[in-house]
């Protein structure tokens, strides 16, 4: 489990195909020293597992699966990478629940800078726009931040000065792909309540106001 809270900036050295998968090598700099063959480590917001360290080279397995759903298979060398090792039991929980599974990919639609403040605005499909709350919490490549508005199509966060020079953000553009995580809370509720509406039937339509009170919400 992570926290979203990034330790370190990385830079690809390398991805390659191997088998079904691929291989990702990652200059960690010093974060290197505190990671062993097996950890788990966020890369971009994407849990994969290391499995070799070569000075501050670290490679990591990468499945189809994660490939598929994830911007991991179009970083190339020199793309910088937000990492964050799991969190250890008994840590500081500075800010939310971020397992590492994305649940899907989104696009950058603007950067505005408000004296070195930052409001991201990001363009997500229908699927992940319905996981997002506003004032709850999301993950951007791995970043914990908090949504403030909500469009039909998009999301918007502020990003404090801090966030902004320690991560990845700083090197965004416009049009430029993210992966996206929301909140494991929301996720819950939501399977849960489809569970109990039988939604899983297309007959039984969308999730309504009107539904939740026939069932005595």
């Amino acid at each position: 489990m992570f926290t979203g809270l990034i330790e370190k900036i990385g830079t690809v050295v390398g991805l390659r195909r191997s088998g079904q998968g691929m291989i990702l090598k990652v200059d960690t700099g010093s974060l290197a020293g505190e990671i062993t063959a097996g950890d788990s480590v966020a890369v971009n917001g994407v849990c994969l597992t290391a499995t070799a360290i070569s000075g501050a080279t670290v490679d990591f397995d990468v499945s189809s699966e994660t490939a598929a759903v994830s911007t991991i298979s179009t970083l190339k060398n020199g793309d910088k990478v937000n990492l964050e090792l799991a969190m250890r039991a008994g840590g500081r929980f500075g800010g939310h629940i971020v397992q590492g599974h994305v649940d899907g990919i989104a696009a950058v639609k603007s950067i505005t800078n408000n004296g070195g403040f930052y409001d991201l605005a990001v363009t997500a499909d229908a699927g992940l726009m319905e996981l997002m709350v506003k004032k709850g919490s999301v993950s951007v490549n791995g970043i914990s931040l908090t949504i403030a508005s909500l469009g039909k199509d998009h999301f918007t966060v502020a990003v404090i000065p801090v966030t902004w020079k320690q991560t990845v953000l700083q090197y965004m553009r416009a049009g430029d792909k993210v992966n996206i995580e929301a909140d494991l809370i929301v996720k819950t509720i939501k399977a849960r309540l489809e569970s109990m509406l039988g939604q899983e039937s297309p007959a039984a339509g969308k999730l309504t106001i009107e539904k939740l009170r026939d069932m005595g919400f």
